[in-house]
């Protein structure tokens, strides 16, 4: 631990909230830079809204929401627009704060006039989605599952899902929502930040009782009910990896800002937290993905009035070591280097260095500190390794154990609890891809390294390169279209540090000057029209201006 940093370079950075807890230059850091940004509920509900737009029946996993308070009128009208063609419709809406965690903030209302509109709305905006009513019940329980997500790298994508997960489960019998249960968050919300507090809540040694059980013990019951296990699974799998499309535009655009092309720097992976529900069908439906998930395997227990001890917890080290570990044997950087020769150091810095993370993952969030956890894996630099077994690494390989005689230490693990799903899976879900593409025009014609907005000049440029702008889309109409959009996005709290355009205005702009191209065409098909003639045209200045190079 170097909470004031470190000279000394390292192979890996293990950051304790983002990547800018530190100035790294080189190795493999923990974070993606934006990450956090990114998966704040409004962020990830624009970028979701955006692929429901292109593909509404491929995204229809994730509720239907509104930003607040700058959709309120428009979900008041929605709302009385719907009862009012279907008034047997009996609506439960619940209300997220943008930037709150672990249950707060959160509540159910039943009408638009419900939202508590006392300040706190334009102070802390939210999001209001359409509440799951009809959840999938265990024991008569209301649960959620989590699932670790390891995203191993942006360019080209690589994304792992671990085969277990938590299920967290609520305290008290599930009733379907009414006015007088609407605030029973120990029957409602799945939070286990909340639901430890209640009286009901039950801390088990057994993976497959309690209020926090594995995922895997969950699809062993389902499975024992004929429920299809697989399809389950292949529905999940799916969903993380749309999800992860939804951001991985924008992921982009911060990765370029911090870590410019052609610089020196860290390259980047993140273990990510995935809050999913199962409705009674089995449908899987996304809640919220968390940048920095709990890891700690330990919970606090009280043996007299005031006095805590912490326990272990079971169910959590079954499946939380097992993600960091798996996750340093994916990154590791001298896996390339080895082949037949790998040190018994690294293996030992492992194993230790997963319960480090679990364990300072409780002290960040008890002390309110914020540690960096650096991991170098060069074999001459480790300084925690006991005296017994400095004594089995110095000894040469005559003096070691026969059992261990020519044993890749890897062969002393269990397999890989991380499932690679992505680019496994890329034929399936690359079609989907159409703003990663529409991003790349958009960091091509940023200009200035280091920026994420887009000025008037980059935009006309993109324009004119493109050969977009004609006898009924004249420049002044390009300007107009530039200033309009980006006025409007700037107002919606945006950030304003930089002016200019943001990612999702060019994204809309985008949209508009396809829709205006190729009036007949579907959404999705108009974008990808507009996509291939920019490249095309891009792709022939580029080779006009690679041959007047040579020439």
């Amino acid at each position: 631990q170097f909470p004031l940093g470190r000279r000394l370079p390292c192979d890996i950075y293990w950051h304790g909230v983002s990547f800018h807890d530190n100035d790294i230059f080189s190795g493999q850091v923990n974070k993606f830079p934006g990450m956090t940004e990114m998966v704040r509920k409004i962020t990830l509900s624009r970028a979701v809204r955006t692929m429901q737009d292109l593909f509404p029946l491929e995204y229809n996993f994730y509720p239907r929401s509104w930003i607040l308070p700058e959709e309120l009128p428009l979900f008041v009208a929605e709302v009385r627009m719907m009862k009012d063609s279907d008034p047997s419709w009996k609506p439960t809406f619940i209300v997220k704060p943008d930037g709150g965690c672990q249950g707060d903030g959160i509540y159910l209302i039943k009408d638009p006039s419900d939202i508590r509109l006392t300040g706190s709305i334009q102070s802390r905006p939210a999001v209001v989605q359409e509440y799951i009513c009809k959840p999938l019940l265990v024991d008569k329980l209301k649960f959620d599952i989590r699932l670790y997500v390891l995203l191993k790298s942006l360019e080209p994508l690589e994304i792992y899902i671990a085969k277990d997960g938590l299920s967290r489960f609520c305290t008290e019998p599930y009733q379907e929502p009414t006015l007088k249960n609407l605030h029973q968050v120990f029957m409602h919300l799945t939070n286990y930040s909340l639901n430890i507090h209640s009286g009901n809540f039950i801390h088990s040694d057994n993976v497959n009782t309690g209020s926090k059980r594995t995922f895997s013990s969950i699809l062993c019951r389902l499975s024992s009910r004929g429920a299809d296990v697989k399809k389950l699974w292949s529905d999940i799998i799916s969903l993380v990896i749309k999800t992860i499309i939804a951001l991985t535009p924008e992921l982009k655009v911060y990765y370029q800002s911090d870590i410019p092309a052609g610089k020196p720097g860290p390259t980047c992976f993140q273990i990510l937290g995935f809050d999913i529900l199962l409705m009674k069908n089995l449908k899987p439906m996304l809640l919220e993905v968390n940048a920095n998930p709990s890891m700690r395997i330990e919970h606090e227990q009280e043996l007299s009035p005031g006095v805590f001890e912490n326990v272990p917890s079971p169910v959590d080290e079954e499946v939380k070591v097992a993600v960091i570990r798996d996750t340093l044997r994916l990154v590791d950087p001298q896996k390339k280097k080895r082949k037949d020769t790998h040190t018994a150091e690294v293996l030992l810095f492992q194993v230790q260095f997963c319960r480090l993370v679990c364990l300072c993952s409780y002290l960040e969030n008890k002390v309110n500190i914020r540690y960096d956890y650096f991991m170098c894996c060069r074999c001459q630099t480790l300084e925690h390794v006991s005296e017994a077994n400095e004594e089995l690494l110095d000894a040469g390989p005559a003096d070691r154990p026969e059992n261990d005689a020519g044993r890749s230490p890897e062969a002393a693990l269990p397999s890989l609890c991380l499932k690679q799903v992505f680019p496994k899976y890329a034929k399936q879900f690359n079609y989907l891809r159409l703003v990663d593409r529409v991003a790349a025009l958009f960091i091509r014609f940023l200009g200035v390294k280091g920026t994420t907005k887009l000025g008037p000049t980059g935009f006309r440029t993109f324009i004119r390169n493109c050969k977009l702008s004609n006898s009924s889309f004249s420049m002044a109409a390009v300007d107009i279209l530039y200033i309009d959009i980006t006025r409007r996005w700037n107002s919606v709290g945006i950030d304003h540090k930089e002016s200019g355009m943001c990612l999702q205005a060019f994204v809309e702009a985008f949209f508009c000057l396809a829709q205006k191209k190729y009036k007949s065409l579907p959404l999705h098909e108009q974008v990808a029209a507009l996509i291939d003639c920019c490249e095309y045209h891009l792709a022939a200045l580029d080779e006009k201006r690679l041959v007047g190079g040579r020439g």
